[in-house]
């Protein structure tokens, strides 16, 4: 897929859980659903029960965001920046790969590894929703279910990326790949330079979920 050859052939089986008229995802006009509308209530009843702290509820959904979920599939890119022959496979055969690590599941059945290169970098959007791979990246940032994202990062990618702080050469290309149900992917960043002494967990622990979407490279010392 060229900036702008993505297909949208969704066919979402979809639940939101999450999205509510304050999230970027869902027009303030639209009504919510069912599921949406239960959500909210037992948390709302939950809270006022004193039996949820929202402090609390907040600070573990931000560890699923960007802790646990991320670091199974910052494992899955240094053991790739290690080892040629699991490379391989996994760029051939991504969904039997993360099966045998146990990275398998809903929001995660098939999968495809995409490698940047020095003249390709990839990049994921889902344009209808909120596709993503939970088992390898957790639960899906909020700007990546806003309508902001999904739409400029297909219009306006180089535009997408600078926001992110990541200018690339013109003569590297830029692919957006459309998320659906049926197929989610997994980008492998490149290896940043000056790492050849580094063991595989000091290189997980250079991968951040952003560089794993596409919207940011991996840097010696950048932020996580």
């Amino acid at each position: 897929m060229s900036e702008h050859d993505h297909h949208h052939d969704h066919d979402h089986d979809h639940h939101h859980h999450g999205h509510g008229p304050d999230d970027p995802a869902h027009p303030h006009n639209a009504p919510l659903t069912d599921v949406q509308l239960r959500v909210r209530a037992l948390e709302s009843l939950l809270t006022e029960k004193g039996l949820v702290d929202p402090a609390a509820l907040d600070a573990l959904v931000d560890t699923y965001e960007t802790k646990v979920g991320p670091r199974n599939g910052a494992q899955v890119v240094a053991k790739a920046w290690t080892d040629p022959a699991f490379k391989r496979r996994l760029l051939e055969d991504a969904t039997e790969v993360l099966a045998e690590l146990g990275f398998i599941g809903r929001q995660g059945e098939d999968m495809v590894v995409l490698e940047n290169t020095t003249s390709v970098h990839n990049m994921v959007v889902c344009t209808l929703c909120s596709c993503y791979p939970w088992p390898v990246l957790g639960l899906p940032p909020v700007w990546y279910k806003s309508a902001p994202y999904r739409s400029r990062a297909v219009i306006d990618p180089r535009g997408v990326l600078r926001d992110f702080g990541v200018t690339l050469p013109e003569d590297v290309e830029v692919r957006v790949w459309d998320s659906t149900a049926e197929l989610r992917y997994l980008v492998l960043p490149r290896r940043p330079e000056g790492t050849d002494g580094l063991t595989e967990e000091e290189l997980a622990a250079l991968v951040t979920r952003d560089a794993m979407i596409g919207t940011s490279v991996v840097r010696v010392g950048g932020p996580r």
